[in-house]
């Protein structure tokens, strides 16, 4: 198909996909001319993965050039794709307070509590200090309680997500849903979440009129 095709298909303006071609964030078309290129399903499929984890997974283009980079890498373990998509993933600069000292304690207690085989430099790890020790701030350091109920849950997820993975069988759709699994996955359960929470405070405060939103 033609760049105009591709732009129709994906509703991504042409202008953008140059831009991505110039970036090395999607091949190049196979030229057919001098000033023609054909391009073809994997064009597509490829563009809709950009748009995806910039419009859902709320990825800059530099981030999604090195998950992209380590998708290509047929060198790359499955496992290692999967750290370079979930590093992308939040992962802001520690603090150095009292409350982030704790929090980073409580965090590195879980994980070996847990048998969790990570590093203590996962930005997932940071972020969960980081989170933990804004609620000490707040007057909520108990929440802390509730990390092994967290744990579990994530942990079914975390399965989940990987048995999704292995259902695919060509190597490139491997690489592809270990990235879908993580970045994308992770908007699934903050939405899951958020209705989840709706439902459980409609089950324990009692409703007064409609829902929010006016709608069941």
């Amino acid at each position: 198909m033609r760049i105009g095709e591709l732009s129709r298909k994906t509703g991504v303006p042409v202008p953008t996909i140059k831009y991505y071609v110039r970036e090395g964030l999607l091949p190049a078309g196979e030229l057919t001319s001098r000033n023609q290129a054909s391009y073809d399903e994997a064009h597509e499929r490829r563009l809709r993965l950009i748009r995806a984890l910039l419009d859902v997974g709320g990825m800059k283009v530099a981030e999604i050039a090195d998950v992209l980079a380590a998708v290509d890498d047929p060198e790359r373990p499955l496992h290692k794709v999967l750290g370079a998509a979930a590093d992308r993933v939040g992962g802001t600069a520690a603090d150095h307070d009292d409350e982030s000292t704790a929090a980073r304690a409580a965090v590195a207690d879980l994980v070996a509590r847990r048998g969790w085989r990570t590093h203590e430099s996962n930005p997932a790890a940071t972020d969960l200090s980081r989170a933990l020790a804004a609620l000490t701030r707040l007057g909520h350091g108990t929440f802390a309680e509730l990390l092994d109920t967290y744990a579990e849950a994530a942990e079914q997820v975390a399965q989940a997500d990987l048995a999704y993975v292995d259902r695919r069988v060509a190597v490139e759709d491997m690489v592809e849903g270990v990235v879908i699994g993580t970045v994308l996955g992770e908007a699934v359960f903050s939405a899951l979440r958020r209705l989840a929470h709706a439902e459980a405070s409609a089950r324990l405060y009692g409703t007064k009129g409609a829902p929010e939103g006016g709608k069941s």
